[in-house]
């Protein structure tokens, strides 16, 4: 149950209807539309009870969200039901109205989701399938999902993503993955069909689909794992990069964890960020670059990597800061020694908030040791060496010291 705070607000049944229609609905789900005053929907959802009912119905607005609270006033003390594709609670209405009203204020009435209908007709167990949705998101997102033998379902933003999702799978070396397009799935109009990414010729065909991917690399495909410390290749940059071996140990020094948000204070090319929110698929961070030209660089790179909704600041700290959302975690990998970075981050993070930065001059170093007399923690210093050509040998080349603080406030 969702706790006393929440908004005041009328009473919303949420049907979740399917593309079978008023026919494919349980009992309850038609006794309840039938007993309606007001059905909101989407206009598809819409003609699917037209003529069923006599409720007045209403197309949602665009956009959406800055509207609903204003919209269910209008009908508070009549009885209203919001028609929602599938299941409403899976990437659906049913969150959005939730976050909305409160949990308390909603009755959701469940259809089978296009991801319950599409394992069942692929014979796919559900549970080993990762879902991605590019309904209102960049198909970048589909990059940190994919991996050799792994099944896909995509939720579709159009009669447009299949060529999309193909075109992509083929230029990051996916090209010989099998997609199978399900369309209008449990309607009378239903269709399948399927082909290999690189050889993609379907026209375009419903707007109503979800896309199944056989994920299949070809050899060179790059192929990334899950922990911290991508290959230093997989970034364009300017030599301002934390480099592998670093990286993996400063994001185990920040330790993401579901759902929190990190600032990346100085981000160069913007991999801790990117690899924070490779983390989990709900983390979420702000890179906060001063040079435009890097700045521009981190999306390409976040994009490239599967995180597009990555948040780039422009601008330098500490007055790039100051609008920023609460961070659970922040890294300074730059602008240390700036007067305020460090006093306005260690001000911003909530109690338990880890702070990490890392520093590499003499002057960083001085810094480092200052703010882990005022704040405790720990400090570590790394370097690592590199095996080179010395003549026909082999030798070790160090690379530059990097002194590692990190503490939990």
């Amino acid at each position: 149950m969702s706790g006393g705070n929440e908004p005041e607000g009328p009473a919303v049944v949420v049907v979740g209807i399917g593309a079978d229609g008023w026919s494919g609905l349980a009992g309850n789900a038609q006794e309840t539309l039938a007993a309606a005053e007001v059905i909101l929907g989407g206009p598809r959802q819409l003609d699917l009870v037209a003529g069923k009912v006599s409720a007045e119905l209403v197309a949602w607005p665009s956009p959406l969200v800055p509207a609903l609270p204003g919209l269910l006033a209008q009908f508070a003390g009549r009885r209203l039901c919001a028609l929602a594709s599938g299941d409403p609670m899976f990437f659906g209405l049913g969150a959005t109205l939730a976050r909305t009203l409160g949990a308390r204020h909603l009755h959701v009435i469940a259809h089978p989701s296009s991801t319950t209908l599409a394992c069942a007709r692929l014979g796919w167990p559900t549970e080993d399938v990762d879902v991605v949705s590019v309904v209102g998101r960049p198909v970048e997102r589909l990059r940190r999902t994919v991996a050799p033998g792994r099944r896909v379902l995509v939720l579709s933003a159009g009669a447009a993503s299949p060529a999309q999702i193909a075109a992509q799978l083929t230029a990051d070396g996916f090209g010989p993955s099998r997609l199978t397009v399900l369309e209008q799935l449990g309607g009378p109009a239903e269709r399948t069909y399927s082909g290999i990414a690189r050889d993609w010729l379907h026209p375009e065909g419903d707007a109503l689909n979800v896309v199944a991917i056989e994920c299949v690399a070809a050899p060179g495909a790059r192929v990334f794992g899950e922990v911290a410390g991508l290959p230093d290749e997989a970034y364009a940059h300017d030599g301002q990069l934390t480099k592998r071996e670093v990286r993996a140990v400063t994001l185990a020094h920040l330790a993401p964890r579901p759902g929190e948000t990190l600032w990346d204070v100085g981000a160069g090319a913007g991999s801790i960020a990117i690899e924070w929110m490779r983390a989990h698929p709900s983390c979420w961070a702000v890179a906060v670059e001063s040079d435009p030209v890097r700045a521009q660089r981190i999306q390409g790179n976040a994009a490239g990597l599967g995180v597009p909704t990555l948040r780039v600041v422009t601008g330098p700290a500490p007055e790039a800061l100051r609008e920023l959302p609460v961070p659970d975690a922040i890294f300074i990998g730059g602008g240390l020694t700036r007067e305020g970075v460090l006093d306005t981050c260690w001000a911003a993070l909530p109690p338990g908030g880890r702070l990490v930065a890392n520093g590499v001059t003499v002057e960083s170093e001085s810094a480092l040791a200052v703010a882990h007399r005022r704040f405790g923690g720990s400090l570590v210093r790394m370097q690592v060496s590199r095996a080179e050509p010395v003549g026909g040998f082999l030798g070790w080349r160090p690379g530059m010291s990097v002194t590692v603080w990190s503490t939990v406030k």
